[in-house]
């Protein structure tokens, strides 16, 4: 849900119709839906194994066929929604969903589990501009804050299951740095994915931005303070949301159509 906002309000900031933007925001969802589902999917034993019981399928309340159902029309419809916005903005999506699965079929246990975060949410802004009626390429400013926050999402998202994580052998990223070397990198990544949308747009920053900024930068060294107490909270993740929200109202005050 949170990924799929995102995207929506980036694609209204780009420029596209309101009838676009429920149409880019389903093709998201879409997409979001079968990388979720997948993973459930691929982590079923383990998560039952482990007793997670924030799963449903770990719990047996939701059946692998009916899993599996989900996750195949939720692919038809990603691919169908994705080249509904024509085939730039649907090949890029397509390909950035591709990036979710590779994390969970490879990469989650690998060093480079960072990679096909900053890859996907990277390619956010400019799915957001290429689903324009005139397609273009966003500036790279908005492209670089999004790779850094997506890397952020990796981190801070698997801080709750280090242990568990390491108990089942797998060493992506955050298991390999330990919970507060990852939130030590966070802040740095969103300390410059902030400067990024403050700086990066044409022109000079509105006193609105500066404002922005300063208080994101309060927001950072306060949140990595409780974090770095409580690492290996799910609140830092959710905290991770927030933010980023933050971060939108930043562009909203500077850019210019995400160019």
């Amino acid at each position: 849900v949170a990924v799929t906002l995102f995207a929506t309000i980036l694609g209204a900031l780009a420029g596209n119709s309101p009838a676009r933007c429920v149409l880019l925001a389903a093709a998201i969802l879409a997409g979001q839906l079968s990388i979720g589902w997948s993973n459930d999917r691929i982590d079923a034993a383990r998560d039952a194994g482990a007793q997670r019981r924030d799963k449903p399928v770990a719990r047996g309340e939701v059946q692998l066929p009916v899993l599996d159902r989900a996750i195949g029309s939720s692919l038809v419809a990603t691919v169908l929604l994705s080249f509904s916005l024509g085939w730039r903005a649907g090949s890029l999506h397509c390909a950035a969903v591709s990036c979710g699965w590779l994390y969970n079929l490879v990469l989650k246990s690998r060093w480079l589990s960072w990679l096909p975060y900053a890859l996907a949410f990277g390619s956010l802004p400019a799915i957001a501009t290429l689903a324009l009626p005139q397609p273009r390429l966003p500036g790279g400013w908005i492209v670089l804050a999004a790779a850094a926050l997506g890397v952020v999402a990796n981190l801070t998202n698997a801080l709750p299951d280090l242990d568990e994580d390491a108990r089942a052998g797998i060493r992506g990223l955050p298991h390999r740095l330990g919970a507060r070397r990852a939130l030590a990198v966070s802040a740095g990544l969103l300390m410059a994915a902030t400067v990024a949308l403050t700086v990066g747009p044409p022109g000079p920053p509105s006193g609105l931005g500066l404002l922005g900024l300063a208080l994101a930068v309060g927001l950072v060294l306060a949140g990595a303070g409780w974090a770095w107490r409580h690492p290996l909270s799910r609140g830092v993740f959710y905290g991770l949301i927030v933010f980023v929200g933050l971060q939108l109202g930043l562009i909203l005050t500077s850019a210019h159509q995400l160019r």
